[in-house]
């Protein structure tokens, strides 16, 4: 999907496609809202105040509070594209919240997926220890 389309599209009309990949796994929404919210800094009820203005996913991300500073520690592949390489600030962002969503479906535990582990000992760097 060509940059322009992608961040114009209402973060409304995406969240619950990321709810429905979560739930088709068992996952929950609780923790594809616990995902947002550790990303972007929102507070539950400023996420669903965002779902019910229909803000494009420019304005989501603009008016984030704050990218969770272990943001960066996100790597690997979205739609053939590693994140950890996108240059376009705002493109990388989205598919930050992307590659969570897909580490949720496929089963990885939240301790991970939040990179509560990674801040001490990231396994990209070969420490050996987790």
């Amino acid at each position: 999907m060509p940059r322009r389309s992608l961040v114009e599209m209402k973060f409304a009309d995406i969240y619950p496609l990321y709810v429905q990949k979560a739930e088709r796994k068992n996952r929950t929404k609780e923790e594809v809202d616990q995902i947002i919210c550790w990303l972007t800094g929102y507070e539950r009820d400023g996420l669903q105040k965002q779902i019910e203005q229909g803000h494009d996913l420019q304005t989501f991300f603009s008016q984030a509070p704050a990218m969770h500073p272990n943001a960066s520690l996100i790597t690997g592949v979205v739609c053939g594209v590693r994140v950890e390489e996108i240059a376009d600030p705002l493109m990388q962002k989205i598919r930050y919240l992307d590659k969570l969503i897909d580490e949720l479906a496929k089963g990885k535990a939240m301790e991970k997926i939040l990179r509560q582990n990674d801040v001490q000992y990231p396994a990209r760097l070969g420490s050996g220890r987790k």
